[in-house]
């Protein structure tokens, strides 16, 4: 991973570790059903952007390099790997 996507993704996953343990201690705690459905959106929305930041690493780094490749098959399989990762992110 390079940066500044590693410095990043790094801040967002803490944040994410932070929120999720607070969830969990509002859950605990008893507290308001819909202030927990707003934090967990919330972490939803921080993990979103931690994909995206490991998805533009990537393409900045490997998927430049297998572009660039003169080998046909480097090239058809980095794409394909592209469209895996595209349809797994949006599945529901």
């Amino acid at each position: 991973m390079i940066e500044p996507y590693k410095a990043k993704l790094l801040t967002n996953l803490k944040k994410t570790r932070w929120l999720l343990e607070t969830i969990e201690k509002m859950v605990q705690d008893d507290r308001y059903c819909m202030d927990i459905a707003q934090q967990l959106n919330a972490s939803l929305g921080l993990m979103k952007s931690a994909k995206s930041l490991v998805l533009e690493s990537h393409l900045n780094s490997c998927g430049a390099h297998k572009l660039m490749s003169p080998k046909q098959e480097e090239k058809e399989q980095f794409i394909q790997e592209l469209m895996d990762i595209f349809h797994i992110s949006h599945k529901k």
